[in-house]
């Protein structure tokens, strides 16, 4: 069988997608693909700068827009300025091993950014979406065992490698009940997700340890598929028919590379009531809630 390819995406003139962290790696790598198929991309990123330098690679209609998911009032500037159909939202944007910090609304900055921040975004622009939002997960949500609910910040004690797989565990949670929740409004919007395999990209460069990013950088080299490989589940959950709330990831072995593909997640992220439990925190935490009325 073929191995599925960016070459197969349908024809996207005239549709928009919005990806976070689009400025490098598997982000800028999805944005070039979804710009050659037609797409007009929005690159939602922190630094102006490099997004707009970023953009500049993106064949056909581009633009760059400022966004910080660190930081809940740049996320509702960001939204509160949008007004147009938005066929596609991509939640790529993530930290990955930082030195203990928090975002500016003080939450665990990995919980804050890779779940939080976006949970956030897509809520408020869901209004908006007409197609497909996909949230960017990990196969290191296996090794978060749940949601730690009496301190998901990881106060006193914090261990960057749990964090982030609890944040990755989260993205998967809330693509389920958004999911459900998008089902039970009627809409025809579904949420999928998806994770890149072991790919050769810049995000394990901002660990906190030392070591493990020399580690890191080894295992880029040697084991790490390419960030436009790593790409691919990501644009096959956005553009594919499968159902709502699927997981893709690569089809090679341990899913550390090859094709896009249906994978499974482990016991915890399928856990529907700690998907309704997270949205309930969620939306205490940001102050914002799910938009669309349930259908009559």
């Amino acid at each position: 069988m073929t191995r599925w390819s960016s070459d197969q995406l349908p024809d996207l003139a005239g549709k928009t997608a919005v990806i976070t962290g689009a400025n490098s790696g598997l982000g800028l790598e999805a944005a070039q693909a979804l710009g050659r198929a037609g797409a007009h991309v929005v690159l939602a990123v922190r630094d102006l700068a490099k997004g707009e330098q970023a953009a500049g690679s993106v064949p056909g209609s581009a633009e760059v827009r400022r966004l910080d998911l660190g930081d809940l009032a740049s996320v509702r500037e960001f939204a509160g300025t949008w007004d147009d159909d938005l066929a596609i939202l991509i939640n790529n944007a993530g930290v990955m091993f930082p030195p203990e910090g928090q975002t500016k609304d003080g939450f665990e900055i990995q919980f804050g950014t890779n779940h939080l921040g976006h949970f956030a975004l897509t809520n408020l622009l869901l209004p908006h979406v007409t197609d497909r939002v996909v949230t960017v997960s990990s196969s290191l949500h296996r090794a978060a065992k749940g949601i730690r609910w009496e301190d998901p910040n990881f106060t006193g004690a914090y261990d960057p490698q749990k964090a982030y797989a609890q944040s990755k565990l989260a993205n998967l949670l809330f693509t389920l009940e958004l999911q459900r929740r998008l089902l039970e409004s009627g809409s025809k919007v579904r949420a999928t997700s998806a994770h890149p395999g072991y790919s050769a990209t810049n995000l394990q460069s901002h660990a906190g340890n030392s070591l493990l990013r020399r580690f890191m950088a080894i295992g880029n080299m040697v084991i790490a598929q390419s960030a436009e490989s790593g790409a691919l589940p990501t644009l096959f959950a956005a553009t594919q028919d499968i159902p709502g709330a699927s997981y893709v990831g690569p089809d090679g072995p341990m899913e550390l590379r090859g094709g896009p593909t249906l994978v499974g997640r482990s016991k915890a992220a399928s856990d529907t009531e700690a998907a309704l439990r997270l949205w309930t925190l969620s939306e205490h935490l940001t102050g914002v809630a799910f938009p669309l009325a349930e259908k009559s």
